[in-house]
């Protein structure tokens, strides 16, 4: 990978983490469709994704500050106890992370093969982007709960929709919203809950990969890895910031122009594959 990719792949990271239109999808079919020359397979190359999405997590970190500080400080006042509501929040976040921990520990040999198999991607696409025009109307199904009675099944199930998402092409940020729909969560809450959800999975990712990624120093260039993950934040920020505000003013249909899209992209590239 050239210096040039690494870094267009590090702002197409950034810009699709957030919206609901799958970074691992755009990270193994746009390469294709652009026709560069490198190897996914490469073991250098999950631990540089990993690299990107620590980037992302970053800016989740900081422009939900102030959510966190008061989670963790709620957490620290209640010793751990579920005996307030931000610490009831941690607990939830925390079992809500413990399916997508579990099942790419177990699978990550095989999920790894999926980032060579542009096809698959391009198909499970266009998959998302049905679920996420079919999510549009669970909006109407939501009972006005707030996060302060999402049960702990509740979060597990929206958990596993997170687990979904290990595979490329499903899109984290858009299976997570629909499931909080789906409990009940109206749309704010629901969508606070897929982006906080979002750091623990990626900081654990992170810790995971970054190991194996200094290990592999003499094979890739470290200082434009960390460089690629600064870009990817930046751009990260500026999506959170433009997709909060979005949502805020398209909340009834928020989720169909990005099903759309999904779509549009899988059936071209299916296109460009076979006709």
């Amino acid at each position: 990978m050239s210096t040039l990719q690494a870094v267009l792949f590090a702002i197409m990271q950034g810009i699709t983490e957030l919206f609901p239109i799958s970074s691992l999808g755009h990270g193994v079919v746009l390469p294709d469709l652009l026709h560069w020359t490198f190897d996914r397979q490469s073991p250098t190359f999950l631990p540089f994704m990993v690299v990107l999405h620590l980037g992302t997590a970053a800016a989740l970190l900081l422009y939900f500050r102030k959510d966190w500080i008061e989670l963790i400080g709620g957490f620290l006042r209640a010793g751990g106890r579920p005996s307030n509501e931000h610490s009831r929040l941690v607990w939830r976040l925390v079992v809500g992370t413990v399916p997508a921990g579990l099942l790419g520990l177990l699978l990550e040999k095989k999920l790894r093969l999926l980032f060579g198999n542009t096809t698959i991607v391009l198909a499970v696409l266009i998959v998302n982007g049905i679920i996420l025009i079919a999510g549009d109307h669970l909006r109407h199904r939501g009972r006005g709960r707030d996060l302060d009675t999402l049960s702990y099944g509740d979060a597990f199930r929206i958990g596993i929709a997170q687990a979904l998402a290990l595979i490329p092409g499903v899109s984290r940020s858009g299976v997570t919203l629909i499931a909080g729909l789906n409990t009940g969560l109206d749309y704010a809450s629901a969508a606070r809950y897929s982006f906080l959800l979002a750091t623990p999975i990626i900081g654990a990712a992170g810790l995971l990969e970054v190991p194996k990624l200094l290990h592999l120093g003499d094979q890739i260039h470290l200082g434009m890895v960390a460089a690629c993950g600064v870009v990817a934040g930046i751009f990260a920020y500026l999506s959170t910031w433009i997709l909060m505000r979005y949502f805020n003013k398209h909340e009834i249909s928020a989720l169909r122009p990005f099903g759309w899209y999904c779509i549009a992209l899988g059936a071209f590239g299916l296109a460009m594959k076979f006709i």
